[in-house]
C-alpha cells in the first residue's frame, strides 16, 4: 500500500512539474516597460498601403515609422464583439487624431481575417497579423498562446515605449488613447 501511494505522489509530482514547464507564467506577463525600446519586429499587415511607401506584400516594423508616434492596439480576435467595438471607436476618431499619429491594430488573425474585418466595418488604418505570435510574445502579451491580450502600446517617435494601457475598458479606450496623444 506505502509504494502503490508513493508512486502516486511521485506521479503526481512530475505530472505538475510537467505543467509548469509546458505553460510558462513568462509568456503572458508584460516583458516591457515605458521607456523601453518597443520590438522591432517586421509583420505582414492588411491595408499596409495606408502606410508611406509601402505596398501589398511588405512588412513594417516600428524602425519603418521612426519619427511618428504609433498606437498599436492589440485585440483577441478579429470580426468578435469587443474587438469590433474597439475597432470602430478608433475609426470613429481616426479623423481626430494629431497627423503624426499612426493608428495600427493589431492581433494574430491572418491577413484574410484581417482584411475582411478591415471591409466590413471600414477601418481607414493597418491590421498587424502577428500569426506567429512574435510581437505578441516579445511583449509578453499572448493570452494562454491562443490570442493576444487586449493592450495598447504608444510607441514615441524615438521608438520607445511612451504609454501602455494593461486595463480597457472597449467603448471608452478610443477617446482615452486620442486624449493623451493630443497633450
Amino acid at each position: 500500500m506505502f509504494r502503490l501511494s508513493s508512486r502516486c505522489v511521485a506521479a503526481g509530482l512530475a505530472f505538475t512539474l510537467f505543467l509548469g514547464s509546458s505553460v510558462s507564467a513568462a509568456d503572458d506577463k508584460l516583458k516591457v516597460k515605458v521607456g523601453d525600446a518597443f520590438p522591432n519586429v517586421a509583420l505582414k499587415a492588411a491595408q499596409i498601403d495606408k502606410l508611406s511607401g509601402k505596398k501589398a506584400g511588405d512588412t513594417v516594423n516600428i524602425a519603418d515609422l521612426k519619427g511618428k508616434t504609433v498606437v498599436v492596439f492589440f485585440y483577441p480576435r478579429a470580426l468578435t464583439r469587443g474587438c469590433t467595438v474597439e475597432s470602430c471607436g478608433f475609426r470613429d476618431l481616426a479623423d481626430k487624431f494629431p497627423k503624426n499619429v499612426i493608428l495600427l491594430g493589431a492581433s494574430n488573425d491572418g491577413e484574410q481575417l484581417q482584411q475582411k474585418f478591415i471591409d466590413t466595418h471600414k477601418l481607414p488604418y493597418p491590421l498587424l497579423c502577428d500569426t506567429e505570435f512574435q510581437l505578441i510574445n516579445a511583449l509578453g502579451i499572448s493570452s494562454g498562446g491562443k490570442a493576444a491580450k487586449r493592450v495598447t502600446f504608444i510607441v514615441g517617435p524615438d521608438g520607445k515605449i511612451a504609454k501602455i494601457y494593461e486595463k480597457v475598458s472597449v467603448a471608452t479606450h478610443p477617446k482615452e488613447v486620442l486624449d493623451q496623444v493630443s497633450k
